[in-house]
């Protein structure tokens, strides 16, 4: 679907993390809807290195990207040296998804670095350019403060990785409130399922990760008692927030959500209604922190940037569903 109605004949568009999950849909979106508009693709793709946890130090993957027709540029957003790269580019807009979004990542100088301090990097040279910036905040900034969560209200972090998007969000105000006509935009996602999600790995959402155990195991584990509740919201709606964002006449700080937590339990309902029947255990949480409840409040996203939620979770697991079960196919 397409979400606004310019052409976006020959303006050029960067999106950092772009072969990641959101920046690879994003690089598709605008092939396959803006065919005129010029994309490039920044990405520090993956290598052997992982962190301590055993997860890849970067998620973007290079089968993300098969079928584009764009530029692409591997680099790395701390790296003076590939900044310079995109400080020579001319662009009009810059989707900013590249991050450390693991939050079981320790080591907080560098998600400090990466998260933070590479943004601010980046802003300038999108000033240098006139460009837009629309970057990715995270739910996480929220921390476990109470439902539903406002811009503005309960932001307390619980990990590096909130504090890092939470820090971000802090330099955005400091920005519009000096310049209050300044092209920025930061979205903060709650729980993004969806297509090309599957190189997250340990990191994927739970409703991939639960319908593979389901078809492999005919059985899924989840937390006592599977009543902890998030804002989970498709994909297709996360892209139509960042296309809309690059027409709203201000700049600011927005939710990103469907708008109603639901449980873990009702994505087993769902999965069941699309798979089958298959058994549910509950273990222990062995977590010391661990969100019980999120929810967006997405009114000043739908009043400043015309975004409606198209997919509730048994709408959007029925589109996925075909892939969650081609992704079993291809690893069982």
């Amino acid at each position: 679907m397409k979400y606004i109605q310019n052409d976006l004949k020959g303006k050029t568009i960067l999106i950092t993390g772009g072969a990641g999950f959101i920046g690879s849909n994003l690089a598709f979106y605008f092939q396959n809807h803006h065919p005129e508009a010029n994309v490039i693709v920044f990405d520090k793709f993956r290598d052997s290195n992982t962190f301590s946890s055993g997860n890849p130090t970067s998620l973007g993957h290079f089968k993300n990207l098969i079928g584009f027709r764009g530029e692409v540029i591997t680099g790395d957003i701390n790296n003076p040296t590939d900044l310079e790269k995109i400080a020579d580019l001319d662009f009009d807009y810059i989707f900013h998804q590249a991050a450390i979004s693991d939050t079981t990542v320790l080591d907080q100088e560098l998600v400090m670095q990466t998260n933070h301090e590479a943004f601010l990097n980046l802003y300038h040279i999108a000033t240098s350019k006139q460009a837009k910036m629309i970057y990715a905040s995270s739910a996480g900034t929220y921390g476990n403060s109470s439902a539903p969560n406002s811009v503005g209200k309960g932001e307390e972090p619980e990990n590096v990785y909130g504090f890092s998007k939470l820090c971000m969000d802090t330099s955005t105000r400091k920005i519009l409130q000096h310049n209050p006509e300044a092209p920025i935009i930061g979205l903060r996602y709650f729980n993004v399922y969806g297509q090309k999600e599957y190189y997250k790995g340990k990191t994927a959402s739970m409703i991939l990760q639960l319908g593979i155990q389901a078809l492999k195991n005919k059985e899924v584990k989840l937390f006592e008692f599977g009543e902890q509740k998030r804002d989970f919201v498709y994909i297709e709606d996360v892209i139509q927030a960042n296309i809309k964002a690059m027409v709203a006449k201000k700049g600011g700080i927005y939710n990103v959500g469907y708008g109603k937590a639901r449980s873990f339990n009702d994505i087993i309902e769902s999965l069941k209604s699309e798979l089958g029947a298959f058994e549910v255990s509950y273990i222990k949480n062995p977590y010391t922190f661990f969100q019980n409840h999120t929810e967006a409040d997405i009114i000043p996203t739908t009043k400043d940037l015309g975004y409606e939620p198209r997919f509730d979770l048994e709408s959007g697991i029925k589109s996925y569903v075909s892939e969650i079960k081609a992704i079993y196919e291809g690893i069982k």
